[in-house]
């Protein structure tokens, strides 16, 4: 199955997407590195926080790429995905904590989901989750990811209120559900790594179409204007489509160096159109612009 998916995605013809990539963001301290970067979010002030594995374990950068703080040291045992609701809040999704934890902007710990270093396959408890996306009306769904293999939809007081999904290849089955998204229709995308596919739901569950032409998902991004970005962590390539499935282009390929990816695992986008990529294997983020749009040069207030 492994073989006939790359085949399929890679016979796909994927037009070169015309972004240029950042070479001097982010500006990290003197000494200071990530390690493995799994997750990275976008705020509406153009800000971007970075997940990692190493100290400083969330970092925020203006669009210049210049570090306003950091924190998260000891609060989480592997950082896997961040993300912000629509109400600006910062959700953190640990996997081997098994938890997720909604944070305001300024850090402070608003609402915990699971029970840190707890796993389970019940209304409160996860096992290994990988991501976090929301409704326009606050609910909020979770892929369960690793140990399990379901989606787990809660309302935005964190009340319990449904899940669906089982190991398994047949429809709202999973093998690594990996990330989630919804879009302006309410339906929701599940990235099914393993299977090699994304899975479309409607907002209960119910299977509506899969999408078995885009690869390995790893990580998925909507914009406002419902562009959908895509990583691929296998074939190490970002994708934009639309939220139909169909592939507008690319970034990036397989490799080391600067505009390459090795695991690209999360992705984000800017309202203003600027693409950033969470790599594991190459401990970096990645920041891309659409050809003619400068740098930015000046330094943001913080918030």
């Amino acid at each position: 199955m492994l073989a006939a998916a790359l085949a399929l995605a890679q016979s796909v013809n994927m037009q070169r997407l015309d972004y240029v990539l950042d070479p001097g963001w982010p500006k990290l301290p003197a000494g200071w590195t990530f390690e493995e970067t799994p997750g990275v979010a976008v705020s509406v002030r153009h800000h971007v926080f970075v997940f990692h594995r190493g100290p400083h374990s969330i970092m925020e950068f203006d669009e210049a790429g210049n570090m306003l703080r950091s924190w998260g040291d000891g609060v989480f045992v592997r950082p896997h995905a961040l993300r912000f609701d629509p109400e600006g809040n910062l959700w953190a999704v640990d996997d081997l904590g098994h938890v997720v934890v909604k944070m305001d902007y300024h850090g402070r710990v608003r609402m915990v989901m699971g029970r840190k270093n707890t796993k389970g396959e019940t209304k409160d408890l996860f096992n290994r989750p990988t991501d976090i996306a929301f409704a326009a009306n606050g609910d909020f769904y979770v892929t369960d990811g690793y140990g399990n293999s379901r989606v787990v939809k809660f309302d935005r007081n964190g009340k319990y209120l449904t899940a669906w999904g089982k190991k398994g290849t047949g429809d709202g089955e999973f093998n690594l559900p990996h990330a989630v998204a919804v879009d302006n229709r309410g339906r929701v995308l599940v990235a099914d790594r393993e299977n090699y596919r994304v899975q479309v739901f409607d907002a209960d569950g119910k299977f509506l179409t899969q999408w078995k032409h885009v690869g390995s998902p790893w990580g998925l991004a909507i914009t406002y204007d419902q562009t959908l970005f895509l990583s691929d962590g296998h074939n190490n390539r970002v994708l934009r489509l639309t939220t139909d499935g169909d592939v507008i282009g690319q970034i990036g390929e397989p490799g080391k160096l600067p505009g390459q990816f090795d695991f690209a695992h999360h992705v984000s986008a800017a309202n203003t159109g600027e693409v950033y990529v969470a790599e594991i294997k190459n401990w970096r983020v990645q920041k891309f612009m659409p050809r003619g749009r400068a740098p930015v040069e000046k330094k943001w207030a913080k918030p």
